[in-house]
């Protein structure tokens, strides 16, 4: 009679070998491989099942400008605080906030009545001295005669020579006197120092003010041109350095906080003369003529400083570039559709393009999608899609790698 015993476990034995087996699939498809610039594919291992769809791209050729950036802070050209220079009551104001001026622009006026008093009074006492110093001199030249003909001392002429020279004296103290009251009459008028943007006033009319006032009357910014202060740390001077002195004009440029927008182009106007042991950072100041008005004093923007631009320069998208362990490299295709590991000596990049220094001709194929499947020697199978040779060969701007 069978043993009926053995049936249930022959039937976990079947089950338990398929299991088997799946698990040991599964184990050998996840096991990691070597790295792809290393002769394997980055990942997991995978079964080789025909050549593997990529797109590709061609070395290009192009200018590309390198360039620094930093963040940098507009500062006016000119910043002014107009205060009065004399003392009295704020008549009126003669601006409008926000006005752009002109130097020798009214921009207030101070009561002058008091100011007029006072210049006709030193008018009056210069009047009273020339003729006090006219009838001096008269008197002089009479005993000059007297003095000839020995009807006079020598000590009566000397005596009247000093008091001619005492009116004299006395005649420019009056002159100064007049001048000091007409200036101060002048005063009275406030007027714009420099050419302008005005902000907005802090004092109103009818105020009692005076030179000592802390409280400026308003504000006038110069904004057109205008400047802006950025830092570069001193490992980015050398080149900036080797092209001041050999008398060029470096390009800079104005971008907003999010490098969405250009807001203005100038020229690299000055350097410091030290570098800051704090922050091992240099000071440099850009300026714009600001025609537009788009740069602000004390907004943040982002600047970029135009260093160099080579000309004919060896470009690829920045997709195409890989890294490894062993540094940069790319996914070569040779005639026959088969990848090659080709190490690159990269320069210059920026988010969308590459400047190769060493490694790569004009021309080759780069595989530009589908790199995660990749290993030397693999077969792929092209899919064309339109735009891929301008991409790299499309001259972009860039920074320069650290």
């Amino acid at each position: 009679m069978p043993d009926t015993r053995s049936t249930p476990r022959l039937s976990r034995t079947w089950l338990i070998i398929p299991i088997l087996l799946v698990s040991a699939l599964l184990l050998w498809l996840l096991w990691p491989v070597k790295p792809a610039e290393e002769g394997g594919r980055a990942g997991f291992r995978g079964r080789d099942g025909g050549p593997v769809p990529v797109r590709v791209t061609t070395v290009g050729q192009g200018d590309f400008n390198i360039e620094l950036k930093a963040l940098g802070t507009v500062t006016a050209l000119n910043t002014v605080s107009v205060r009065s220079r004399v003392e009295g009551e704020l008549l009126k104001l003669l601006f409008e906030e926000g006005q752009q001026v002109k130097a020798g622009d009214s921009l207030a006026q101070i009561d002058p009545r008091a100011y007029q008093i006072a210049l006709q009074q030193a008018q009056g006492a210069l009047q009273e001295n020339q003729a006090q110093l006219k009838n001096a001199e008269i008197d002089l030249a009479r005993y000059r005669g007297l003095f000839d003909e020995d009807s006079i001392a020598k000590q009566t002429l000397d005596t009247q020579q000093a008091l001619v020279n005492q009116y004299r004296g006395t005649l420019k103290t009056n002159q100064a006197a007049v001048a000091n009251a007409r200036l101060n009459l002048e005063f009275t008028r406030i007027v714009a120092p420099i050419d302008g943007r005005l902000g907005l006033r802090q004092v109103d009319a009818g105020n009692l003010i005076s030179s000592g006032d802390t409280t400026p009357i308003v504000v006038i910014t110069q904004v057109k041109p205008i400047t802006v202060n950025f830092t570069l740390p001193e490992n980015e001077l050398p080149p900036v350095l080797a092209r001041v002195r050999q008398g060029e004009q470096l390009r800079v440029q104005a971008w907003d906080r999010s490098e969405q927008q250009l807001l203005a182009e100038g020229t690299l106007h000055s350097l410091d003369n030290q570098i800051d042991t704090a922050t091992g950072t240099v000071k440099l100041k850009a300026r714009f003529e600001n025609a537009d008005e788009l740069l602000f004093p004390n907004q943040f923007v982002n600047v970029r400083l135009r260093v160099e631009t080579r000309k004919a320069a060896t470009l690829i998208p920045s997709a195409a570039l890989q890294y490894g362990s062993k540094g940069t490299f790319v996914f070569l295709l040779d005639g026959q559709d088969k990848v090659q590991i080709r190490p690159v000596s990269v320069g210059a990049s920026d988010a969308g393009s590459v400047l190769i220094n060493d490694g790569l001709a004009v021309g080759e194929r780069l595989v530009l999608e589908g790199t995660d499947k990749l290993k030397q020697g693999s077969a792929v199978q092209v899919i064309a899609k339109p735009g891929d040779k301008a991409q790299a060969s499309k001259p972009l701007r860039a920074k320069k790698d650290a």
